[in-house]
């Protein structure tokens, strides 16, 4: 239990440096550019994941609670998806706010599934 708490930490850990790296790199401009790129890329990580657990009995344990978990956890966050699309909405972006929906929802589950079938065989 207290591994298991440990890698998840570790993980979170660097899955929120990276996270506050690419804003660094990216920023908000126009549009929340950082925030979407890091959900697309923990979405292809999280299928690239589930693939290996499920093919690989050792990969299924630590390494996905230190990968999906943690990195994952850590690096995409939904929570800064909903307030960039408050803070659209609240200054009149409303179209722009709908792409930023829908191309976070679509590309997220596009990239999930593109991992999951790269590694699945």
């Amino acid at each position: 239990m207290i591994k298991n708490i440990l890698l998840v930490g570790l993980g979170g850990g660097i899955g929120s440096v990276l996270r506050y790296a690419a804003t660094l790199l990216v920023g908000f401009k126009k549009f929340p550019y950082a925030t979407l790129s890091v959900n697309i890329i923990g979405s292809f990580i999280i299928g690239v994941v589930l693939a290996m657990s499920m093919k690989e009995d050792n990969f299924a344990g630590n390494w996905k609670l230190f990968l999906a978990t943690g990195i994952c956890g850590g690096f995409t966050t939904f929570s800064a998806f909903s307030m960039e699309n408050m803070q659209l909405l609240q200054s009149g972006k409303t179209g722009v706010a709908f792409l930023y929906i829908i191309l976070s929802v679509v590309l997220g589950i596009a990239a999930t599934f593109a991992g999951y079938q790269l590694f699945k065989n």
